[in-house]
Order: C-alpha cells, then sequence, then structure tokens
C-alpha cells in the first residue's frame, strides 16, 4: 500500500480473553473521534443479540470464498470450519479518510498485518499482570467452561511468547491507569514518521 501523507494509522490491539479489552474500548471510544473499529468477517451463523454490521459482517461461505479468490481481504483464517477475515476494501476507505483504524486481533493476525502494514501500524500488547489474575477473571465472569478457561489460559501463555513483537505492553491491574496509557497510545499513533510521506512532506515544507 502507497504511503499517503497526513491520513490514517492503525492501532492494533492484542491480549488474552478476560484481559479487560473490550472495558478499555469503551474508555477509549469516550475520549476519541474519527476513528473506525475493523469488523471481521464470517461466515458462521449470528449468535443471540448480534448483528450484521456490529459485531461481524456475516456472509455466505461462497461469498467469503469469492473475496478469498478476488485478494479482498487483509488476513483471514479457517476455524472450526468458519471463516473468519478483515476485509481490505473498509479499511482502506476509513484510512484514506484520516481515521485511527483499530483493531482487536490475535496474535496470528497482528504477525499477518504487521507484514502487510507495518509502517502504518502501532500495536499493543494488552495483559492481566500475572497467569492466575487472568484465570480468576476468567472464573468470575462465569461465560466458559472449565475446559474452555483450561484452553483460554493456554493460549494466553503462548501468546506472551511473542510479546516483544508489539511496540506497548499495557498491564491492565487498573483500569483508569489502563485507560490512560492507551489513550496516550492513540493520540501519538498518527505521529509516528513513518506514517507519512517525508519526501512528499519535506518538498511541501521547502517551498513555504
Amino acid at each position: 500500500m502507497k504511503k499517503i501523507l497526513n491520513k490514517g494509522a492503525i492501532l492494533l490491539l492484542s491480549g488474552p480473553s478476560g484481559c479487560g479489552k473490550s472495558s478499555l474500548l469503551k474508555n477509549l471510544y469516550k475520549n476519541i473521534d474519527n476513528y473506525y473499529f475493523s469488523i471481521s468477517t464470517t461466515t458462521r451463523s449470528p449468535r443471540d443479540g448480534e448483528q450484521h454490521g456490529k459485531e461481524y459482517y456475516f456472509v455466505t461461505k461462497e461469498e467469503f470464498e469469492e473475496d478469498i479468490k478476488k485478494d479482498n481481504f487483509l488476513e483471514w483464517a479457517k476455524v472450526h470450519d468458519n471463516y473468519y477475515g478483515t476485509s481490505l476494501k473498509p479499511i482502506v476507505k476509513a484510512l484514506e479518510e484520516s481515521k485511527l483504524v483499530i483493531f482487536d486481533i490475535d496474535v496470528q493476525g497482528f504477525k499477518i498485518v504487521k507484514e502487510k502494514l507495518d509502517y502504518l501500524t502501532t500495536s499493543v500488547f494488552i495483559t492481566t499482570a500475572t497467569l492466575n489474575e487472568l484465570e480468576s477473571r476468567l472464573i468470575n465472569r462465569a461465560t466458559d467452561s472449565e475446559e474452555t478457561i483450561k484452553v483460554r489460559l493456554e493460549n494466553a501463555s503462548q501468546e506472551l511468547q511473542d510479546l516483544n513483537l508489539y511496540d506497548y505492553l499495557i498491564v491492565n491491574d487498573n483500569l483508569q491507569t489502563a485507560s490512560n496509557n492507551l489513550l496516550n497510545i492513540a493520540n501519538i499513533a498518527k505521529l509516528k514518521t513513518s506514517t507519512i510521506d517525508i519526501k512528499s512532506f519535506l518538498q511541501i515544507w521547502d517551498r513555504q
């Protein structure tokens, strides 16, 4: 993707289930504007209360596979017989509109986005202070079975092995402090010189 002068940027968030990403994002949305949250596309059926274009873009298997052929996904994967992917078109549109594009994505997806759009991306890994704290949160929210919690904890331990690939780490042991830290990172994400066409900027600057 061609570098664009003074256009949008990407803020990419990863972290284990139960670390509090949803709460942090809710607080972030209250304090920033001109952003776009990247919504995944999936072939799985909507769950109770889910709406097309809100939680996911729900499409048929045939539609998804056609978009794969047309290279319309930034990244995609097949999980438990269902496709999940990030459509490229709305992301490009948001970047052209100078928006901050926000991803909540797993480590595998992060690596793909970083490979393709590294110069636009500021990345943050969010976690609890300890594995025991994460386990307590998963148990207390009472939405997962014991086996599911075990799998989530194993996945979390594996994901943290890639922590060094991220630009920032937020330990969410205090919601207000963690929210302030995320807001600060969001505000500086678009100021990275790598998101700007430096050559064009200097040409404009020299003419003034």
